[in-house]
């Protein structure tokens, strides 16, 4: 669909923003900035799953993603197991009219087309196959941009992953398996490319230099059950992830280190509560980050960060403070791995606190020679990520970007 001649382009966002979860409100805030600077006169709306957030902190319009408002709930009860089903076919005529009212739509970033947390195929993987179907019947271009992606076993979210990416106008990814993965479930990617995550397109504090005497630690914590494949152990690795952090801050403390308890979703306020009642002390406190800059401003005073969520681990990354990932999927050691820290991660399913002092230790001697590979690593993600935003101008916004060229060359 090409806008008629003088009227603004009219962009959708689309994604589970405003609902509480920092990377994904910053991917947003990254797609919303490229908008801004290069496409100052597109009409911007969202349909996501916190419309009055999204519309509180970005100023756009916003929509909310499902007409039943209890999708997140468990449905115990015959009422709401009518309403949710009544719900997916409303979201079908839903979906279609909101996708009919634009020219682009544009997914930013997140792990879209992944199954590494509990997912339910009825959930998120059907609003993305709605959203890529109505994209591709009314011929608005759908954008994944810089998504993650991983190959899923279950079935329904499988075929469900497949189609939306079939469907798509436009793919990219954050990392090169989120790419082989797609492939691997039968998308046809020769003409995908592999980008950074687009929250290392935003801007960040400079980390302060280390004083010599060992200085504060910031532990990013997660409310973490495993994975889809997980779930007949999922306490038990919650269990175990929780006992292996708290005893891993408790030897922090025993040092004389000061230690910042960090969150990247609402629901990791539990742990948080967990951790400082386990360990007693004036020593471990607790931030309350309501974007990724106020993670980053956290991180960047830090002498060293352990993380357990991607995006915290980003902040960490891009503020050029040496991170160690609790990892508990492929894409955080391919982001660790990419940033020239492959060699400091553990398994968030099996924490062991001894192996990860050892490693935090080692982590620590090389902070300073860490810290300059960080630097290098940030600029050349940075770069990339404009070439990035050039790509989406000239597939998303033909008529602009020759617009835009001709009067460069006035």
């Amino acid at each position: 669909m090409t806008p008629a001649k003088g009227t603004p382009v009219r962009v959708g966002v689309f994604g589970l923003l405003g609902s509480g979860n920092l990377g994904n409100d910053g991917s947003l805030e990254a797609v919303l900035g490229y908008l801004r600077d290069r496409h100052p006169e597109a009409a911007v709306d969202a349909l996501c799953g916190g419309p009055e957030a999204v519309t509180a902190r970005f100023g756009i319009p916003a929509t909310r993603l499902h007409w039943y408002r209890g999708e997140y709930r468990t449905a115990s009860r015959a009422g709401a197991i009518v309403g949710k089903g009544l719900g997916k076919l409303v979201d079908v005529f839903r979906t279609a009219s909101w996708v009919r009212r634009h020219d682009v739509v544009i997914v930013p970033g997140m792990g879209v087309l992944e199954a590494t947390l509990p997912l339910r195929p009825w959930g998120f993987p059907y609003s993305l196959f709605l959203l890529c179907a109505s994209g591709r019947l009314l011929r608005t271009r759908v954008a994944l941009v810089s998504v993650g992606a991983a190959e899923i076993r279950n079935r329904p979210t499988r075929a469900l992953v497949r189609w939306s990416g079939r469907l798509a106008a436009y793919r990219s990814y954050r990392d090169v398996q989120s790419r082989d993965a797609m492939r691997a479930m039968g998308v046809n990617t020769a003409r995908d490319k592999v980008y950074p995550d687009l929250a290392f397109s935003l801007p960040a504090p400079r980390a302060s230099e280390p004083s010599g005497a060992p200085g504060p630690v910031c532990v990013g914590v997660m409310d973490f059950h495993g994975g889809n494949d997980d779930r007949a152990r999922a306490e038990e690795i919650h269990r175990r992830y929780l006992d292996g952090t708290i005893r891993f801050v408790r030897t922090l403390v025993e040092e004389g280190r000061p230690v910042r308890l960090l969150t990247g979703d609402t629901c990791d306020a539990t742990v948080v509560a967990a951790i400082l009642d386990a360990v007693d002390s004036p020593l471990v406190t607790a931030a309350e980050p309501a974007s990724l800059a106020d993670l980053m401003n956290e991180m960047a005073a830090a002498d060293t960060v352990v993380a357990v969520r991607y995006h915290n681990l980003i902040c960490a990354l891009k503020t050029g403070t040496p991170a160690l990932a609790l990892s508990y999927a492929a894409k955080s050691d391919a982001l660790m791995e990419g940033m020239g820290l492959g060699a400091y991660c553990h398994p968030a399913r099996e924490v062991d606190a001894d192996r990860l002092l050892e490693q935090f230790r080692a982590l620590e001697k090389r902070s300073a020679e860490l810290r300059r590979t960080l630097a290098e690593r940030n600029q050349a993600a940075a770069r990339q990520l404009d070439d990035q935003f050039d790509e989406l101008t000239a597939t998303l916004f033909p008529a602009t970007d020759h617009a835009h060229a001709q009067r460069e060359t006035r």
